[in-house]
């Protein structure tokens, strides 16, 4: 895997606007999947500055695994562990994470996969630490956001699946995946996609969403019927996700 600038991601991801928010209603869906879920082991692919275990019920026995990159955001996770012995983070890639042949019952790789060099390789790395049973869920901006379909319909773009300017600063690959390019992205790599959805309608771009909430017009009201939104238009939001699992 060719290394990206780590150190200028980081740099870059905290300046993005609208992030945080959208953020929020990514993280409500992946602590609802794991909820459903209910592993006993948990392995976090990039945790960001928010890693998922400040949100989850640890009151049980679930084991929990970070793999961050990013030396800032690792040691931050650290911190944030506190000593908890229900937790290990680890720097560095996953494909180079040396699992000492652990397997997880959940495996949560959240904004991530659109990011990485070599998807298949990212993906057979997710796979040695499954079994048959573990749910893995994955989640990606959505070529068919509304946002998207808005721009190249006002001739602003030439298809909705061009590689945005945002997504050039921040190292990504030119892919921007759909429901059926993700769906056979996940099957190539050997597992079978078990359910799927997608969250928050955004009719513009991050910049002007953070516009319109610093200017006051828009609400939290407003931005919680963009996320249910989705139960309307499904295939529009700004993200969509899966859970899948290993194919026999």
């Amino acid at each position: 895997m060719t290394i990206r600038n780590i150190i200028d991601y980081t740099q870059r991801y905290r300046e993005l606007p609208f992030e945080p928010i959208q953020l929020s209603y990514r993280r409500k869906c992946v602590l609802k999947e794991i909820a459903k879920a209910c592993p006993k082991s948990l392995l976090e692919v990039g945790c960001g500055e928010l890693p998922l275990f400040l949100d989850i019920n640890h009151s049980v026995d679930v084991r929990h695994t970070v793999v961050e990159p990013s030396v800032e955001f690792s040691q931050n996770a650290s911190f944030l562990a506190n000593g908890r012995n229900d937790i290990r983070i680890v720097q560095g890639f996953i494909e180079d994470f040396d699992a000492h042949d652990e397997a997880f019952d959940m495996v949560v790789a959240s904004c991530v996969l659109h990011e990485v060099n070599n998807p298949q390789v990212f993906l057979s790395s997710l796979r040695r630490l499954c079994t048959p049973g573990t749910t893995v869920h994955i989640n990606v901006p959505n070529a068919r956001s509304l946002h998207r379909l808005l721009a190249v319909a006002m001739g602003l773009i030439s298809h909705e699946a061009i590689q945005s300017d945002t997504q050039q600063m921040m190292q990504q690959r030119s892919t921007v995946y759909n429901t059926i390019t993700l769906r056979a992205e996940l099957e190539r790599a050997g597992f079978l996609v078990i359910d799927s959805g997608s969250i928050f309608v955004k009719p513009f771009t991050h910049a002007q969403m953070q516009k319109l909430v610093e200017i006051g017009f828009m609400t939290s009201e407003m931005l919680d019927g963009f996320d249910r939104l989705v139960e309307y238009l499904p295939d529009l939001g700004s993200e969509i996700w899966v859970n899948a699992r290993c194919s026999p």
